[in-house]
């Protein structure tokens, strides 16, 4: 996974400076620090990704896509739907 370490604490996940996440691999531009928010998983969250095509997704269930780095196919977790930080948002 491209943000997560569990061999110690999460780095990213309690992050809030100003800037662009990218994939680990390629260095494709993925998430903005505006989209990020506190949330109780152990990864970063985020509302969206910077453009439409930052990410490629797969729908695994009704509520969850799979996602992948837009540029590189490397996996970053998933989209899960209506559970952002506010109604109708998605988390990633």
């Amino acid at each position: 996974m491209s943000f997560c370490s569990f061999f110690g604490k999460e780095y990213y996940k309690e992050n809030f400076k100003p800037g662009i996440y990218v994939c680990s691999q390629c260095g494709h531009p993925l998430f903005s620090s505006r989209s990020k928010y506190e949330h109780s998983s152990p990864w970063p969250a985020f509302t969206e990704t910077i453009r439409e095509d930052s990410v490629t997704k797969h729908m695994e269930t009704l509520t969850a896509y799979k996602v992948l780095c837009g540029k590189c196919g490397n996996g970053l977790g998933h989209e899960f739907l209506n559970d952002g930080p506010e109604e109708g948002l998605s988390r990633f």
